[in-house]
C-alpha cells in the first residue's frame, strides 16, 4: 500500500504525479472540470464543513409506507405572512389513472388539451382519433401512443374494444359533436365534449339521451367553471359581502383572421363570436349569478363585406334579465383586439375579472367604500391549468360515480339561450325563456384544491 502524502495547506488538493497544488492551480484545474461537467462528483476528504454540508436533514412526512394514498405533510417553513403554499402534488400511479382518448387534434388539443393530460393526476393520454392520418402518426410519436391505439373516424367504433379507453374528448368542429358523442356513447365510453355542446337544442338533448341509454356520463367542458378565481368570485356573490348583485357587465373579444376556418363556416360552426366566445360571457354569468335569465334582447352586426362575415356573425351584443332583478349586459366580437373580463356590480362594492375567459392570467379585484376612502384590493390566487383541473376532475366523477357539474343539461340551456339570442337580434325585439330544464340537474359542487 502507497504511502499517503501530505496534502497542500491551501487547497488540499494533489495532481496526477502527486504534488501539491497550489490555489491558483486548483482554481485554474477546477474551471476546467466544471466545464467538463466533472467538478460535481469530486469529495473534499478530511473537510469537516463540507462533509455536514453534504448531510441530508431527513422530511417529516405525515405518510407511512404502508399508506401509499395518503397526502404527504412537508415540515412548515413558511411563516403565516405570507401566501400559503398548495398542497404537495399527489399523482396517481399511471396503471391507476383513468385513460382518455382525444378526437380531433386541431389548435385546441395539440396546444392546450393533450399538453394538459401530461400534467394531470388521474388522466392520463392512451388513445387518439383524427381525420389525418399522417398527422396522427406524428402526434402519436410524439406522445407514445401505439398504432392500435389509433383511430380515424371510419374506424372510431372500434374503440369499444380498448380497455385502457375510459374516457373520450371530443375537440371537434361544433356540427361533429353529436355524431362522435352518440358513436362514443355506444362504445360503453364517457363523454367530456368541448363547448358548445352543439349546434340545436334538438342536437343536445340526443346527445342527453344516447349517454343515458348507454349509462355512460356525460360532461360539457366548460373549464370556468372548474377555475380558482372565476370560483372564488362567485364564493364571494354568495357571501353578500357588498350586498345584493345589481348590474354585471361581460364582454369576450378577440381577433380573427382565416375566413377558410370551419369556425368561419355555419354548417360546421353553427354561428359566429356568439358559440365560440360570446358562449363564455353567457355561462359564466349564469354560474356566478346562480340563477337563469327569464328574458333576453340581442343586436347583431357585421361589416359588410368582409369575407370573414359571408356566413357567420362578427359582433353580438345582448342582455339578460334574472327573476332576482339582475340585468347582464354582454358582448362578444370576431374582429377587434383581445378582451376578456367581467365586472359584477353590487350596492356596496364591485368585484372585477380581467383575462376572466383566458387560459391563463386571470387577475380578480374588488372595490368598496370605506369612509372619504375607496379601498381597491387585488386577491391573488395561484393558477392553475384549467384543462388539467377539469379533466381529473371528470376523472374523479369516473372513478367514484358522480354526476359531473356541468353535465348535457348545462350545455342544452346554453343553447336554448343562444337560439333566443339569435331570434331577439333578428326580430328587434326582447324574447321570454321558458325553463323546460330542472334545476337540479346538477352534480355536487367540485372539490377542488
Amino acid at each position: 500500500m502507497k504511502e499517503r502524502k501530505e496534502l497542500h495547506s491551501s487547497t488540499g488538493f494533489e495532481n496526477k504525479t502527486g504534488e501539491s497544488i497550489s490555489r491558483k492551480g486548483f482554481l485554474s484545474m477546477t474551471g476546467k472540470y466544471v466545464a467538463a461537467g466533472a467538478i460535481g462528483s469530486a469529495v473534499i476528504s478530511g473537510s469537516t464543513n463540507s462533509a455536514q454540508a453534504q448531510k441530508k436533514v431527513p422530511v417529516k412526512t405525515s405518510r407511512q409506507p404502508s399508506e401509499p394514498d395518503k397526502q404527504i405533510v412537508l415540515d412548515k417553513w413558511k411563516s403565516e405572512f405570507d401566501q400559503a403554499s398548495a398542497p404537495v402534488p399527489m399523482p396517481l400511479p399511471p396503471e391507476k389513472r383513468v385513460g382518455y382518448a382525444v378526437v380531433g387534434l386541431g389548435h385546441l388539443a395539440l396546444e392546450e388539451i393533450i399538453p394538459a393530460l401530461h400534467m394531470c393526476k388521474k388522466s392520463k393520454l392512451v388513445a387518439l382519433v383524427s381525420g389525418d392520418p399522417e398527422k396522427m402518426k406524428i402526434v402519436a410519436g410524439q406522445y407514445a401512443i401505439k398504432a392500435e391505439s389509433c383511430y380515424t373516424y371510419q374506424t372510431y367504433d372500434q374503440i369499444k374494444n380498448n380497455p385502457e379507453v375510459e374516457v373520450i374528448y371530443i375537440v371537434l368542429p361544433n356540427s361533429m359533436h353529436k355524431e362522435f358523442t352518440i358513436r362514443g356513447a355506444k362504445a360503453g365510453k364517457h363523454i367530456l365534449c368541448e363547448k358548445p355542446m352543439a349546434n340545436s337544442k334538438e342536437d343536445c338533448q340526443e346527445m342527453i339521451d344516447a349517454c343515458a341509454a348507454a349509462k355512460v356520463k356525460l360532461m360539457v367542458a366548460y373549464r370556468i367553471q372548474y377555475q380558482p378565481h372565476n370560483r372564488k368570485l362567485r364564493e364571494l356573490l354568495q357571501a353578500k359581502e357588498f350586498g345584493n348583485v345589481k348590474f354585471l357587465e361581460a364582454s369576450n373579444c378577440q381577433s380573427s383572421a382565416n375566413p377558410d376556418h370551419w369556425r368561419h363556416k355555419k354548417k360546421l360552426a353553427g354561428g359566429g363570436a356568439l358559440p365560440d366566445i360570446g358562449l363564455y360571457c353567457l355561462n359564466t354569468t349564469r354560474f356566478v349569478l346562480g340563477e337563469e335569465p327569464n328574458e333576453v334582447f340581442a343586436y347583431q352586426y357585421s361589416t359588410p363585406g368582409n369575407p370573414l362575415f359571408t356566413e357567420v356573425e362578427e359582433m353580438v351584443s345582448w342582455q339578460m334579465k334574472f327573476p332576482s332583478g339582475v340585468i347582464a349586459s354582454c358582448s362578444t366580437h370576431y374582429n377587434v383586439h383581445e378582451s376578456r373580463h367581467y365586472r359584477v356590480l353590487c350596492e356596496k362594492g364591485w368585484l372585477n375579472l380581467d383575462k376572466a375567459y383566458a387560459y391563463k392570467g386571470q387577475s380578480l379585484s374588488r372595490a368598496k367604500p370605506d369612509g372619504k376612502l375607496e379601498l381597491h384590493e387585488n386577491i391573488g390566487i395561484a393558477e392553475v391549468n384549467q384543462f388539467m383541473t377539469e379533466m381529473d376532475y371528470f376523472s374523479d366523477c369516473v372513478m367514484n360515480d358522480k354526476k359531473p357539474f356541468t353535465p348535457g343539461e348545462e350545455g342544452l340551456q346554453d343553447q336554448i339561450l343562444m337560439e333566443a339570442i339569435y331570434q331577439s337580434a333578428k326580430e328587434g325585439k326582447p324574447v321570454r325563456i321558458v325553463n323546460t330544464i330542472k334545476a337540479d340537474y346538477r352534480g355536487p359542487e367540485p372539490e377542488l384544491t
